[in-house]
């Protein structure tokens, strides 16, 4: 939870630094949020993929007679 209320945090203070210097968002809105999800989502992906890539863990021998 604290690296998204430190996100979170940068966001503003990076947006109160652009509102008071009477700066653009170098991107608009949508397509960076749109950027951002496809990072995420990509993130995901290769984390689910490597997941179900990864041969099963060994269980340890029953001693059932």
């Amino acid at each position: 939870m604290k690296p998204l209320l430190l996100s979170l945090a940068v966001g503003l203070l990076v947006g109160v630094i652009y509102g008071l210097l009477n700066v653009r968002s170098p991107a608009p809105p949508y397509v960076a949020l749109l950027g951002l999800l496809g990072i995420l989502l990509g993130e995901q992906a290769v984390a689910v993929v490597k997941a179900r890539l990864a041969p099963p863990p060994l269980s340890a021998p029953s001693d059932a007679p």
